[in-house]
């Protein structure tokens, strides 16, 4: 009989915040077609990797699914996060969790996110890109991004793909950093003024 190492079990349809003012608490998750939340190693990486560059910050969340990269900025002090999940039941879910937590700076949209893209407003300083996998969605968003006026002139995107896709980015996205994890790969890109 194998024993679980500890730290690494956690009940199914939670959600467990890594860090920041919320840190420790369990969310519940849909059981949910398609749902595919960030697993706990990627987003310590993840969080890791931007450090104490959350505080003050604007942050989108587009296919936000679970929220849990949006729920753990505002957990880390980012100012504002806009949650868009076009399934009103997931959306649904993250409104409760928010108010769950007392996170009146969360706003969830319940919109498609390219159709949301279409549309101004007010430019992010990290935007976390999870669409669904072998769709064509990534290349499409990261266009719109740069060409809606979504991005700060510094911002950051975290884009998390399928392993067998080499994502089509704008010209002015430097690669940061990257990681994989079981079927995705995840990538941070540092926005450089054109």
């Amino acid at each position: 009989m194998s024993t679980p190492r500890r730290g690494t079990a956690k009940p199914p349809g939670k959600l467990r915040i890594i860090g920041g003012d919320f840190r420790r608490r369990m969310l519940p998750v849909l059981d949910h077609p398609g749902l595919r939340p960030t697993p706990d190693r990627v987003r310590e990486t993840l969080f890791n990797w931007l450090g104490q560059a959350l505080h003050g910050k604007q942050v989108l969340d587009l296919f936000a699914g679970t929220g849990a990269l949006g729920i753990e900025s505002l957990s880390r002090g980012a100012a504002q996060v806009t949650f868009v999940e076009r399934d009103t039941h997931v959306a649904a879910l993250i409104r409760d969790n928010l108010a769950t937590l007392g996170a009146t700076q969360g706003q969830v949209v319940t919109a498609d996110a390219q159709a949301f893209l279409e549309k101004p407003s007010q430019p992010a300083d990290l935007v976390f890109l999870d669409p669904p996998f072998h769709q064509g969605l990534a290349a499409s968003c990261c266009a719109a991004l740069e060409a809606g006026g979504w991005l700060a002139s510094d911002a950051m995107i975290y884009l998390e793909t399928e392993q067998s896709l080499t994502p089509a980015v704008p010209a002015n996205w430097h690669l940061h950093r990257e990681t994989q994890a079981g079927e995705s790969i995840a990538r941070l890109y540092q926005r450089l003024p054109s």
